[in-house]
């Protein structure tokens, strides 16, 4: 079952990259492409699966799926699948049984599929009458090892852009120094870094357009505020307003940030956001 172009990594070459890595059993490297985030309500939209058999040979597969519902241009915008691309193709439960097969008493793995894609999966195939169960699998995370190998704290930092030990850690003079010149050796290493503070600044601005507001309380789907958390978790604003008036109210007078408060006020007097199109 081979459908795709990208040639088969060289686990046979000299380098024998899995030689290091005992395999019992074939281990599935696999992606998923999805409407939004939302295990429940989201659908996937492309999946992509690799096999690696114990004695290194390889199998791949991958599928566009129609999700049965619009792909929103959020979604697109990152993924740049659209409702045209997949029209006229299988939905996922059509694809199950094969999906089950093919990873059937194999491990899993990927980046970030223990938190996203590994539950997504697991929604899909439930609704579609194939549950997963994952008891006996084995999942490995290439992030989580990245995180616990590469710390990413001011330490790290310092030795990486200074080339030094930073020996007053937890010091709040010895940070701020040290931060200095980190800040310094980033501007060396890095030509494209602007040199104007406000671009500067704008560069460091933590944006993710996918949510509403910048505490993650809401976020966009088919443009429309969505709750991300709670008993109404995957519920649009909308719908609260319409529906339970009083959760609103809850989350009005609530331990909530001043934008999440002022996005609720403005919902209960009729007002809903629009999302800006880039």
């Amino acid at each position: 079952m081979t459908n795709g172009e990208q040639q088969s990594l060289p686990f046979d070459s000299e380098d024998r990259v899995f030689s290091r890595l005992e395999l019992a059993r074939p281990i599935v490297f696999f992606d998923l492409e999805t409407t939004g985030l939302d295990f429940n309500q989201d659908r996937i939209v492309q999946f992509a699966f690799l096999k690696v058999n114990p004695d290194r040979t390889q199998e791949d597969w991958e599928e566009l799926v129609n999700p049965g519902i619009p792909i929103p241009p959020e979604a697109t915008q990152v993924h740049h699948i659209t409702d045209e691309m997949v029209a006229d193709k299988l939905d996922f439960k059509a694809l199950a049984g094969r999906v089950l097969e093919f990873i059937e008493n194999c491990d899993l793995s990927g980046y970030n599929v223990l938190r996203f894609d590994v539950p997504f999966l697991q929604a899909e195939m439930e609704r579609s009458g194939c549950p997963l169960d994952l008891t006996r699998i084995h999942i490995i995370d290439a992030q989580v090892i990245f995180h616990k190998n590469e710390p990413r704290d001011l330490s790290a930092a310092y030795r990486f852009y200074c080339n030094a030990q930073h020996v007053d850690a937890h010091d709040a003079m010895g940070d701020v120094k040290a931060t200095l010149e980190i800040l310094d050796a980033q501007l060396k290493t890095y030509p494209s870094l602007p040199r104007n503070m406000k671009k500067l600044a704008d560069y460091c601005r933590l944006t993710d357009n996918r949510y509403v507001t910048k505490d993650r309380k809401f976020y966009w789907r088919h443009n429309q505020p969505v709750l991300s958390f709670g008993k109404h978790k995957g519920k649009s604003l909308k719908w609260l307003v319409e529906n339970d008036r009083d959760y609103l109210m809850w989350m009005q007078n609530g331990d909530f940030t001043d934008e999440t408060r002022q996005l609720i006020q403005d919902a209960l007097q009729g007002i809903f956001p629009q999302r800006k199109q880039k």
